[in-house]
């Protein structure tokens, strides 16, 4: 989970949103077909370095953008850099890469929860004649099975499972609307195929 939330993969989902725009901008022949190659090629970004260029130019993502075009120059490419970002403002690349961070911080959580789940299925076949004393306000009732418990804590984590799958299904959205989100530079049809190439829904 620490990996998913640390800033060298934020900033990797930032690059692939920005790639996801380049890529999905270049088949409808807005960025050229070239530039989305050389970016998706030879793209990439330091954490260190776009923490050292914003001390300096107190904005996260023109940091972000200046040290891809950096990595770009080295490679030999600079003239992709200026296809990079295109139509694109701040909130489009840092809300929609967020998404992206839900979704594989969501299947981190989902994945254990399974197992959990399994775990204590199987537990409650294991002790469902392990007798037990059972409890009503806090005080000692009616004989019980600790497998019956297991039980009760197995549906309540496949409840919890649909839960989470339901709350991550709902956060799966992607916004790339341009400024102000008015669609000025970078049309409805280009999010959704934008938004697609992620995995996303479109706002």
């Amino acid at each position: 989970m620490g990996r998913i939330w640390s800033e060298e993969n934020k900033y990797r989902q930032w690059l692939e949103v920005e790639l996801a725009a380049a890529e999905a901008l270049a088949e409808t022949g807005e960025v050229p077909a070239e530039a989305a190659r050389l970016l998706r090629q030879h793209a990439s970004c330091d954490a260190a370095r776009i923490d050292e260029i914003e001390r300096e130019v107190k904005h996260d993502v023109i940091a972000f953008t200046t040290a891809v075009a950096e990595s770009m120059a080295a490679a030999g490419h600079s003239e992709a850099s200026r296809w990079f970002h295109y139509g694109l403002t701040s909130n489009d690349v840092v809300d929609t890469a967020q998404a992206l961070q839900i979704g594989q911080a969501s299947a981190l959580i989902a994945t254990a929860l399974r197992g959990l789940a399994e775990t204590l299925k199987r537990r409650a076949f294991e002790f469902k004649h392990a007798v037990q004393i059972g409890r009503t306000h806090g005080v000692h009732a009616e004989p019980i099975t600790f497998g019956l418990k297991l039980a009760l804590w197995y549906d309540e984590a496949r409840r919890n499972l649909e839960r989470l799958n339901g709350a991550a299904a709902e956060m799966r959205c992607g916004k790339i609307s341009g400024v102000v989100g008015t669609f000025g530079h970078v049309g409805p049809a280009a999010e959704e195929r934008i938004c697609a190439r992620l995995g996303l829904n479109p706002a």
